[in-house]
């Protein structure tokens, strides 16, 4: 463990009282917690997942400086563990809510850990144990342990036991490999009720399912992949060890093909355009260009997206004579059976020509479908018709970052900074 202080895993009380709940622990529920603590508030943070960070906690780098993630979570965590007015609970979700402004009451399902408070993430449990898990933090590309540390920066920095195998005998040997006493097969869930003045939804988004865009070949073709799987594929601590390579064979890339609007801006799928992800794909052919220096990228969009200050890594994206941009969007996706690659057909909307590219893997820049769509908060709220919530505070809760509407990370904080202070005023008049 990086830190010396006990890890409350959850509550002793049946019961916690709040100024603001905060559901969802990303970049945009964290800063949302950690702007009303620091003005004296106290904040319960709810997260679905055992540790805080949410998709941001995935990324290789920021754009546009082409930062890594590591540096502004870690800094969001020292807040977070000098604070005494935040309360994480981890592994939770809301199961119902009832009251009104300045006054709710809040269910929290709390699901086990199976792992204790004196958890040291020595890691010997991992060491022993039998059983592999896929793991979905890394697109489900590999395995980890049935026990294990969700990533380097996990916060709470302890264990955590897949449910699934929670009951398998195997686990006995983990028992007996901990001289900690830490681990507890026989943890059962915990309900608990939080009290709130004002709610902040802050639950995230989801990829479009590729697998529904069937011209695309995503399932069909093995490289074919997704903007997901490319951004965990270029990172230190993801599958192949920051290694861009065919699924397929491990290949090196030399040409690859990146797919703008992969069911966005179709009528068929997300009619909304995702707005992160043209800067996204230019974002992840700077990681090809300095693995691969030779490499060739191409790059099929409708139209480049990139508002105020973003411009201008666009244009120095544009610059590289080895990123070649492509006016028109991708109709059909097919493999060459003799090499395994990839041919792209589109037709070009400058030129008015019709276009056939070869590459060696095809990456779909997927859409951002608000997490709202299917996990709506348990009360009265307004949506519009692509599942986004509505601003629209009259019963207390707040939406905030992506799911209102599609936002880079930077957006998301600023975002979560106005949710901060409607949620501080709520029944109070301003």
């Amino acid at each position: 463990m990086m830190e010396s202080e006990p890890v409350e895993i959850k509550p002793e009380s049946n019961e916690t009282i709040a100024d603001t709940l905060v559901v969802g622990g990303g970049i945009a529920g964290m800063t949302v917690a950690i702007e009303t603590s620091e003005v004296g508030k106290k904040a319960v943070l709810v997260e679905r997942e055992p540790s805080l960070g949410g998709r941001v906690a995935s990324m290789n780098l920021y754009f546009p400086k082409l930062c890594p993630p590591a540096c502004g979570l870690e800094i969001n965590l020292r807040r977070i563990r000098s604070n005494p007015n935040i309360e994480i609970l981890t592994l939770s979700e809301v199961e119902s809510i009832s009251g009104s402004p300045g006054n709710y009451n809040v269910t929290v399902k709390i699901n086990p850990r199976y792992i204790n408070a004196r958890c040291t993430a020595c890691g010997d449990c991992e060491r022993v144990c039998e059983i592999e898990r896929v793991n979905v933090r890394n697109e489900g590309l590999d395995k980890t342990k049935a026990i294990y540390l969700p990533h380097l920066l996990a916060y709470p920095p302890i264990y955590v036991v897949d449910p699934v195998y929670a009951g398998d005998d195997r686990m006995k040997k983990c028992v007996e490999a901990c001289q900690y006493n830490a681990i507890d097969l026989d943890m059962q869930p915990k309900t608990i009720t939080v009290n709130a003045k004002a709610i902040v939804w802050a639950t995230g988004w989801k990829p479009y399912d590729a697998a529904k865009i069937d011209n695309l070949g995503f399932g069909q073709y093995k490289n074919v992949i997704t903007s997901l799987v490319m951004e965990r594929m270029a990172s230190a601590d993801g599958p192949t060890e920051g290694k861009i390579i065919r699924p397929s064979d491990g290949k090196e890339i030399a040409r690859i093909g990146f797919v703008q609007c992969a069911g966005s801006r179709d009528e068929n799928h997300l009619p909304y355009c995702s707005a992160v992800c043209c800067l996204a794909s230019m974002k992840q052919a700077t990681y090809v260009r300095e693995l691969y220096p030779e490499a060739e990228i191409h790059l099929f969009y409708i139209d480049v997206r990139s508002p105020g200050r973003l411009e201008d890594f666009y244009n120095k994206v544009q610059d590289d004579e080895k990123i070649f941009f492509h006016r028109g969007k991708v109709g059909k996706i097919s493999e060459n059976p003799e090499n395994g690659n990839l041919i792209l057909e589109a037709e070009d909307t400058l030129k008015g020509t019709y276009s056939k590219t070869e590459v060696d893997m095809a990456v779909l820049a997927v859409g951002l479908v608000p997490s709202t769509l299917e996990s709506p908060p348990p009360i009265d709220t307004e949506f519009d018709e692509y599942g986004f919530m509505r601003v629209n505070e009259t019963n207390g809760v707040i939406g905030c970052g992506t799911v209102i509407r599609p936002f880079d990370v930077a957006a998301s904080v600023q975002d979560a900074t106005g949710a901060t202070l409607r949620a501080i005023n709520v029944g109070t008049g301003r």
